[in-house]
């Protein structure tokens, strides 16, 4: 493949590629024999029109954003691997020309990677980071099971306390005017956790089953809902059931119905181990993160302004996964927040730019240092991967392209490289 690369400014390319008018007419067919049940065309039964006939009724163009779409993704990739650039974020492509029985003319503006040079990595100095457990740790962590394990016990006797879990309806009004979002009916709500308006929850203490109560609210000025932030609401509400934990005992019979332990003294350590591996990895996350922010502040680097807004991109498709697991959307998720998506990428922007400049920085200190994936430790990785995914290795090898597998490759020299400049830190 003939490809042309010319700088156009610092950091941004443009390349110019081809697709043969071979490999083009190919892609033309495909995407006729794709589409001719589409076509209806007078004289021909529906799907029968041959492929010029198809394309003088509706113009030899008929075909060609298809046939593009068809070629491009393996012809650009192609061109790019041609042309040694580095693309760092998702390029602009124009077709230059189509002409029949010609070539197809692309050009592809790419954001390539910038320049780091690199300062001091090595003997950082930081504070020592380290978390101990304590017997008080230990203790939270227990109640806390202890209170996933409680019975709900109904109190019919008696007016609501605070701590209670309650069963009510309640609808709320401004002005005497119900709003949206403002209605619940068979609600659960634990007085005193505070999830609901600051003064609501401790106003239904004292109420009484069935007995109808309005609690009066004035809803925070940083309310999500800006048409009620600041305003004073009235809920009428009743509570139809009231209920209490009653909370196991701690002993022997409670440690081996929620553990695989006898004994509470068992359990108890077996806390005490889970609770010390989770510190030690707080401290281990938490001094990584304070080397690389020393070590990226000694760099200079200018980031291209697209680099930024690719990683927003990942960063927001992937707060729109999380989302979806607890059956949301991003557009639900705007609206009842009452932000905006431009709003939302300027939250994450700051982020953004924090881990690209660390990426960029420790790529440049494992290239500088000579740190790359031996074979065994790749190999590891995949076999790992292949566990995770329930796949056959080979399967898994066939699957990942040679972009992810490069992707991968990077990945774990960044990580050796952050090992390496955390083993050099100095910790005082």
């Amino acid at each position: 493949m003939a490809v042309k690369t010319e700088e156009v400014e610092k950091n941004l390319s443009k390349i110019t590629f081809e697709v043969s008018a071979e490999d083009f007419a190919k892609a033309i067919d495909r995407a006729y024999k794709k589409n001719v049940s589409k076509f209806n065309i007078p004289g021909f039964r529906k799907g029968k029109a041959p492929k010029a006939i198809v394309e003088k009724y509706y113009t030899e163009a008929v075909f060609y954003d298809e046939a593009v779409n068809d070629v491009l993704p393996a012809a650009y990739e192609e061109a790019l691997k041609e042309s040694g650039l580095e693309s760092v974020a998702r390029p602009e492509i124009d077709v230059e020309e189509i002409k029949k029985g010609e070539p197809v003319v692309f050009t592809a503006l790419i954001t390539t990677k910038p320049e780091v040079t690199l300062g001091e990595y090595k003997g950082i100095e930081i504070d020592k980071i380290d978390y101990t457990v304590t017997e008080e740790d230990i203790d939270k962590d227990i109640q806390a099971t202890q209170m996933k394990n409680a019975r709900m016990i109904e109190v019919d006797d008696r007016p609501v306390e605070m701590n209670d879990i309650v069963v009510l309806d309640f609808e709320g009004s401004v002005d005497g005017v119900p709003f949206d979002g403002g209605k619940g009916e068979g609600y659960e709500l634990e007085i005193g956790s505070n999830t609901f308006i600051p003064g609501f929850e401790e106003q239904l203490v004292g109420a009484k089953i069935d007995e109808p109560l309005d609690v009066k609210v004035t809803f925070p000025e940083d309310y999500h809902a800006p048409d009620l932030a600041g305003k004073d609401a009235v809920f009428a509400c009743v509570v139809h059931e009231i209920k209490v934990r009653e909370l196991p005992e701690l002993d022997d019979d409670f440690a081996s119905e929620v553990s695989e332990f006898d004994t509470m003294d068992e359990f108890r350590e077996d806390v005490k181990k889970k609770l010390t591996a989770q510190a030690q990895d707080r401290a281990k996350t938490e001094t990584e993160n304070a080397v690389i922010e020393k070590v990226t502040a000694n760099a200079e680097v200018d980031i291209p302004d697209a680099m930024i807004e690719a990683q927003i991109d990942r960063m927001i498709n992937d707060f729109a996964q999380r989302l979806s697991y607890q059956g949301m959307n991003m557009d639900s998720y705007l609206q009842y927040t009452g932000q905006t998506m431009e709003a939302m990428r300027g939250e994450f922007k700051e982020r953004a730019e924090k881990q690209v400049l660390g990426s960029l920085v420790l790529e440049a200190i494992a290239k500088a240092e000579g740190i790359e994936a031996n074979p065994e430790e790749i190999e590891t990785q995949l076999v790992d991967m292949s566990k995770k995914y329930n796949m056959e290795l080979d399967k898994l090898k066939e699957l990942l392209s040679d972009t992810e597998m490069e992707n991968m490759k990077k990945d774990m020299a960044i990580s050796k490289a952050i090992d390496m400049i955390v083993n050099n830190a100095v910790m005082k």
